[in-house]
């Protein structure tokens, strides 16, 4: 078991935040003395204040500056695409 303390700010992370739950990519915002600010990147983006003592049950992988502009493009053009069907 893990704890948010560990994660650097800037940086993307895919955990998994309890046991048999489905993999969640976030981004740690800012740090304060006791919390963190975060990002949570699922069907839509979710913004949340977390514990730093607060458990995450595996980190999987800190995601590489590469694989964030890939996933960037991938996530940002399937939202555009919600907006396109709107527009008609």
């Amino acid at each position: 078991m893990y704890s948010y303390a560990i994660l650097e700010p800037g940086c993307y992370y895919l955990v998994q935040e309890k046991e048999n739950e489905e993999l969640t990519l976030l981004q740690i915002k800012m740090i304060s003395d006791h919390c963190m600010y975060i990002e949570k990147y699922k069907d839509h983006i979710m913004q949340e204040w977390k514990r730093k003592t607060d458990g995450i049950y595996d980190i999987v992988e800190l995601l590489s500056d590469d694989a964030v502009r890939e996933w960037t493009k991938a996530y940002y053009s399937n939202e555009d695409a919600y907006y396109e069907e709107d527009d008609e």
